[in-house]
Order: C-alpha cells, then sequence, then structure tokens
C-alpha cells in the first residue's frame, strides 16, 4: 500500500487507515471482540499501518480492543489515541448539557499513562487533544504533550476539531503533526481555511467520516431508519427529510462509480485522496467485504477532468441537515 506523510512531521502511515470507534461504540452495541480483532489483523496484513482509538470510545474498550489485536504487530503499526473528555462523568447526567470536557495538565498525564496500558505499548505514536476545551489555555496543553514527549511516552502531537487560530497557538509551543477533522464531500468546511493553514505550518490532514458515517456508501436510503444505540440518530443530517434530500450526492458519486467500475464508497475516497497528499482518509468499519473494498479506492484514478465533472456536480446540490446537534457542534471548531 502507497504511504504518506503527515506534513512536514516525519510521521508515515499508510494512504488509508482504519478507524476503530464503529468497533465498540456510537454505532450500536460493541461487535464480537474475537472478530474485530481478527479484522484488524487482517488490516494490517493488506498494508493498513494507521489506526484510530480514542479513551472515550466505550470508554476505555476500543483502546483494549485496539491494543490486544495490535501488540503482536506492534512494529509495523502506527496507533493513534486521544484525551480530553472527563470519562469520569456520565454523559446522561449532564441532562443535554454535553460531555465534560477536561484538558488540564495533569489529566492529560493521567489519561495517557492509562492509555499505554490499554494499548499495550510503552509509546503512543498519535495522541490527539479530542476535542478543544475552553478552560485550558491551548498553550498549556501543547506544553503537558511537549512534556510527554520529551520523556518518550508520545511520539506526535495531534488536535481534532480545532479551529485555525488555536492550530497555530497550539504549533508554536509544541509542533501539530496534524489535524483530525471531518471532510467528505458531503461536509466541506475544512475548504475554508483551514487546509490553507495546514499546507502553511506543514501539518497533516486526518479525514474522519470520510463516508458521511455511511451514507456515501450508497448503502442508506431516504427511508433508513437507526436504532436508539446508534448516534446517527441523534443527527440531524440523518432526519428522513434530509436524507431524502442528500440523496443526490449519492446518486453523483453512483454515476461516477459505473464509468470507473467502482463503488460509490471507492469515489468518495479516491476525491478525498486526490485533494491533498497530506491527507489521510480513516474510514470505519465492522465488516472484511468494506474493509477491502474501500482499500480497493487506492487503486481507482480520477483524471483531472473526472475531478472537474464532481465539483460541477457537487456545486449544484445543497446539503441538507446539520452534521450534528447543536451542542456537539458547540464543541467543534474552536
Amino acid at each position: 500500500m502507497h504511504k504518506r506523510l503527515l506534513g512536514k512531521s516525519g510521521l508515515e502511515v499508510s494512504a488509508l487507515g482504519l478507524g476503530c470507534m464503529g468497533m465498540s461504540f456510537s454505532y450500536g452495541p460493541p461487535k464480537d471482540r474475537e472478530e474485530m480483532i481478527a479484522l484488524l489483523r487482517t488490516a494490517v496484513e493488506r498494508g493498513i499501518t494507521f489506526f484510530d482509538t480514542a479513551e472515550v470510545y466505550g470508554p476505555f474498550i476500543n483502546e483494549e480492543l485496539v491494543g490486544e489485536a495490535l501488540a503482536p504487530l506492534r512494529e509495523r503499526v502506527v496507533i493513534a489515541t486521544k484525551f480530553g473528555f472527563d470519562t469520569s462523568v456520565d454523559p446522561r447526567a449532564m441532562k443535554g448539557q454535553g460531555p465534560v470536557l477536561n484538558s488540564r495538565p495533569e489529566h492529560i498525564r493521567a489519561v495517557a499513562e492509562a492509555s499505554l496500558r490499554r494499548l499495550r505499548t510503552d509509546v503512543i505514536d498519535l495522541f490527539y487533544q479530542h476535542r478543544v476545551d475552553p478552560a485550558v489555555p491551548i498553550e498549556e496543553v501543547a506544553g503537558a504533550v511537549k512534556e510527554l514527549i520529551r520523556e518518550g511516552k508520545v511520539k506526535h502531537f495531534g488536535l481534532s476539531e480545532a479551529g485555525i487560530e488555536t492550530v497555530r497557538r497550539a504549533h508554536a509551543v509544541q509542533p501539530v503533526a496534524c489535524v483530525q477533522n471531518e471532510y467528505s464531500l458531503w461536509f466541506r468546511r475544512p475548504e475554508e481555511g483551514l487546509l490553507q493553514a495546514l499546507e502553511e505550518l506543514g501539518i497533516g490532514l486526518v479525514a474522519y467520516s470520510p463516508l458521511g458515517k455511511g451514507f456515501l456508501t450508497g448503502k442508506i436510503g431516504g427511508d433508513s431508519t437507526f436504532d436508539s444505540t446508534d448516534f446517527r440518530s441523534t443527527l440531524p443530517r440523518f432526519a428522513p427529510e434530509a436524507l431524502k434530500a442528500n440523496q443526490a450526492l449519492v446518486d453523483l458519486l453512483g454515476r461516477i462509480a459505473e464509468q470507473k467500475n467502482a463503488t460509490p464508497a471507492q469515489i468518495a475516497l479516491a476525491w478525498l485522496l486526490s485533494r491533498k497528499p497530506w491527507i489521510v482518509p480513516i474510514p470505519g468499519t465492522t465488516k472484511l467485504d468494506r474493509l477491502n473494498e474501500n482499500i480497493g479506492a487506492l487503486a481507482v484514478e480520477l483524471t483531472a477532468a473526472d475531478l472537474s465533472a464532481i465539483e460541477t456536480a457537487a456545486a449544484q446540490i445543497a446539503i441538507q441537515g446539520n452534521r450534528y446537534p447543536e451542542k456537539l457542534e458547540q464543541l467543534t471548531g474552536r
């Protein structure tokens, strides 16, 4: 598999990573542990070296899963995890106020130590701040991670869903290897300044939800419904009226996929890969056939004419629905 460098950090990963969250969290009940271990190890054999998890996924059980699965293959992989939430507070007790943030330096250190144990490793390859904490200056956050890097417990620092000025301030204290942000054909906000800033600073972009939380695969229709254990049931963009309105984007991907003997998901990923050589998508899956399909996107070639046609057609489609409820959206782009 082709490799990509995340900006100027020297962090080299497979051109396509694997988001592990859905194996344990957000998309219904946790999946069968042995099946997920087998899937993770198969991904390594297929050439994927970049795996994304977080302490809050579960909490904790996703890191434990990734740690167990990848421990025998540790020298072949890059593991990213995240800090920034107070997992001691039950979000159900917050009465709709959203999750509790905590990026105090002492908490960052405690999370790092716990994540190292769960991941069965001596070092975290990439340690993200999961969401910006307005109560803690980003300089203190960067300084705390800088100290962990000095101690050899962390290799690289990342930010997730951070605003441009936050990225600049953090980068001045401890070089930021990459920013993780939602980015796909149906969520293109990173193009409104973030990508330009990252290119200027030499920082990579890790694109999560590159398939629109499954919508861009073409497997979700206007009549699709989601169980209460699936967090998409709470997202405005997955309300029935939004799904029907946004189907035009999937139809566009389907038309191009037919021409390329590919699938809509492969076209969506190939489009992302074409944007910049320092962008790495991390589609998540719990199924081997989907893993193979996603990897197949690396063989899809989109010409300049193809990309122009996609831009022209996509510009005519007005995406309906916010991506997150208001309380969650307030945690992004600070």
